[in-house]
């Protein structure tokens, strides 16, 4: 599966995560891909779980040659049933504690906001938001329980600007970037950390449809609204 090759050597004047446990969502693919990579480079005990039971085997396999420690199971977080399921496993493996919850998975339908169908609004919803917020509550008592606790949600600039992908997809991601402030204070009092990151375009198997052209002039128009004047700008380069 696609990863992103880190520099191990530069772990060692780093941090440690020895004895600490993750879950991360959609582990078999891009950036949860790599999170997952380095989460256990650094000595977490990590779980992950996507869909394609195909893909879990194949990457857990490529880990165990690793030496790291990360197990797997197949779960469509589209379903509660599915999320409850994966939270049990998660309590079951990691004896009830959970120090890091990495909400990774996510979808995208790019159409103009009036060709949108309610079938659209309910999967991008459900994927990229309800089971984000869901997996924050069933999770809550085993971070809660590990003393040290860290949400981290997978947002996106287009929860932040206006980007040309879709209207459902960014009100999702708005969203998601409004939870994480509200968990932050709320959560606090437990120790639960609860931080966002904003990715711009990533070379991800979920942005492979957008053309370079495409990225390329969403770029250059968001980087103008921040004061670039140069229409022929080439602020980003895509591989």
């Amino acid at each position: 599966m696609g990863g992103v090759e880190v520099d191990s050597s530069r772990t060692e004047s780093r941090w440690s995560l020895e004895g600490t446990t993750a879950l991360v969502t959609g582990g078999t693919k891009g950036i949860g891909h790599a999170i997952v990579e380095e989460l256990a480079r650094f000595g977490a005990a990590v779980h992950t779980c996507s869909r394609n039971e195909a893909e879990l085997n194949e990457c857990k396999h490529e880990w165990e040659k690793k030496g790291f420690r990360v197990t797997v199971s197949v779960c469509d977080v589209t379903f509660p049933s599915e999320r409850q399921k994966l939270i049990t496993t998660v309590s079951s493996l990691f004896h009830g504690k959970l120090n890091i919850l990495i909400n990774n998975v996510g979808t995208n339908k790019t159409k103009p906001t009036t060709e949108y169908k309610a079938e659209d609004f309910s999967l991008l919803m459900a994927t990229n938001f309800e089971s984000a917020y869901h997996l924050s509550q069933l999770s809550h008592p085993l971070l809660k329980a590990s003393s040290a606790g860290s949400i981290v949600f997978l947002s996106s600039v287009c929860g932040v600007v206006s980007v040309n992908v879709g209207s459902i997809y960014s009100a999702t991601k708005g969203a998601m970037n409004q939870l994480t402030k509200n968990l932050a204070c709320e959560w606090a009092k437990d120790n639960i950390r609860t931080n966002c990151v904003a990715p711009w375009f990533t070379t991800t198997p979920l942005a492979q449809p957008y053309s370079v052209e495409f990225k390329t002039g969403v770029c250059c128009s968001t980087s103008r609204k921040n004061g670039c004047s140069n229409t022929s700008c080439k602020c980003y380069k895509f591989s």
